[in-house]
């Protein structure tokens, strides 16, 4: 659900240092909040600090969030950990594939270009004689 920025209050975290928010912030304006910060009911943060100051720092009034029902301290602390900690990093050599596909797709070699022009092409002639026939 989308919450008021301003409506969110912010407990003592466990993280400190939320570190250099500038990558964060880039991602959040080329794609968007991937993933929601964590509230308890009374708007409070639990998980997604980041995120939130990153958010805060681009000028936006409302992030998107899910709201978790549960009073328990003990049990918003240990959202709170397990949110930071099961996350796992890509294998080096997986990032690296990913990196290479992705360069890849930015930036075909003549063969690729050439038969997706070929694609667009067809694709347009037969439109074309589809709208022809009506």
């Amino acid at each position: 659900m989308l919450v008021r920025i301003a409506d969110i209050a912010v407990r003592k975290r466990v993280r400190k240092d939320g570190g250099d928010l500038e990558t964060l912030k880039d991602s959040l304006k080329r794609y968007g909040l991937l993933n929601p910060v964590t509230l308890n009911t009374k708007k409070e943060l639990i998980a997604g600090g980041r995120r939130l100051a990153a958010a805060k720092q681009l000028g936006w009034t409302r992030i998107d969030a899910v709201i978790v029902d549960t009073a328990d301290e003990t049990a918003q602390l240990e959202l709170e950990l397990e949110e930071n900690t099961q996350r796992l990093d890509f294998a080096e050599g997986d990032l690296l594939e990913g990196y290479r596909k992705l360069e890849r797709l930015k930036h075909p070699n003549i063969f690729r270009r050439v038969l997706k022009a070929l694609k667009r092409f067809f694709a347009w002639l037969a439109s074309f004689f589809r709208r022809d026939k009506s």
